[in-house]
């Protein structure tokens, strides 16, 4: 076996030779007084990205959303709304009921993304006489198991959260994929009120997340990252690496995307069922409805091959997550093995 494939999830890659490089010859100081000025130049091309005053290089997306949550939310009890499946709710370890004491509540909603009906539904105006916490965030997620939320739905719950008085916050850890240009990613970011990037999912970076927003909103979440012990010192070696990401990882993803579909083409043919549509970079398998050779089956047969596949999170989907690191050889490899168990 000369190369292995890990597709469980796109927080597999590592970091390139060029990439340690940029790393290795970053200019460093010490961020907690503003003085890297690797990590200055970080924020400021994020945030001029995203068409946003500031931005806050953060060690994770779980820690970008949960600032950006603390930061909103500063008058408790409060409410806010999320996708019954979104990684705030689910994977999170609770952390706005820990951090900014607040109600989350989970909304299931009509289709794959949450819309302003959804949204209406479910928002919480006033107290009720003491009984209920206000809704005063939403929270949305793009993309969300590799499927991205449309602009027009983002734009009319925006709208819609903006005149009840609430604030939006996305969590864009896969907002790249969703967003594969300068263009697009501002006319994302534009609609809400804060933003969180990833750097660590398909980007190739080994650490790393930006939260987005104004620049009172960032000066305040800089304080919580201070309280939450996310003060570093010389993360420049780190933010060099998503510099770096921003300009050789992001431009690969369309490419990334129609490997994703050939492969789902390709397993579609032989049985397999598709729980989700395949947007972006994921390919989520139905593992209770496929008719044809049980993913458990294709996982075991393709380990030895290399190919390394897994239920992450839900034991009824098997995800197959693509980044700038799988190539054209393990898609071939996967679809050749299904093929001979097919025929057997």
């Amino acid at each position: 076996m000369s190369q292995t494939w890990d597709l469980r999830s796109d927080t597999a890659t590592t970091p390139t030779a060029d990439m340690l490089s940029a790393m290795v010859s970053a200019q460093v100081g010490d961020d907690v007084l503003g003085e890297d000025p690797t990590v200055n130049s970080l924020e400021q091309t994020v945030a001029r990205l995203c068409g946003h005053e500031s931005a806050l290089f953060c060690v994770s997306s779980t820690m970008a959303n949960q600032l950006a949550i603390r930061t909103h939310l500063c008058n408790p009890p409060e409410s806010l709304l999320c996708h019954w499946d979104s990684h705030i709710f689910k994977y999170e370890s609770g952390g706005a009921s820990l951090h900014s004491q607040a109600q989350m509540i989970p909304i299931k909603p009509s289709t794959i993304n949450l819309t302003v009906d959804d949204i209406r539904g479910h928002f919480i105006q006033g107290n009720f006489l003491g009984h209920r916490a206000p809704t005063h965030l939403v929270t949305l997620e793009n993309t969300l198991s590799g499927v991205i939320m449309p602009i027009e739905d983002v734009r009319e719950i925006s709208e819609f959260t903006r005149n009840m008085g609430a604030q939006v916050h996305m969590d864009g850890s896969r907002l790249w994929n969703a967003a594969t240009t300068d263009k697009e990613l501002r006319e994302y970011a534009g609609l809400v009120d804060s933003l969180s990037l990833c750097l660590s999912k398909g980007m190739g970076c080994p650490v790393g997340a930006l939260l987005v927003g104004s620049r009172q909103f960032i000066d305040r979440a800089r304080h919580f990252r201070k309280a939450f012990g996310g003060g570093w010192r010389q993360a420049g070696i780190l933010a060099a690496a998503g510099l770096y990401a921003i300009e050789h990882v992001w431009p690969t993803m369309p490419n990334t995307h129609m490997q994703a579909k050939r492969l789902a083409q390709g397993l579609e043919s032989l049985g397999y069922v598709l729980a989700l549509p395949v947007h972006t970079n994921m390919v989520m398998l139905d593992t209770t409805k496929s008719t044809g050779v049980s993913t458990e089956v294709l996982s075991q047969a393709l380990r030895p091959k290399g190919i390394i596949l897994g239920a992450v999170y839900e034991e009824s989907y098997l995800r197959m997550v693509l980044h700038h690191q799988i190539n054209d050889e393990c898609i071939d490899i996967i679809l050749a093995v299904a093929n001979e168990l097919a025929a057997k």
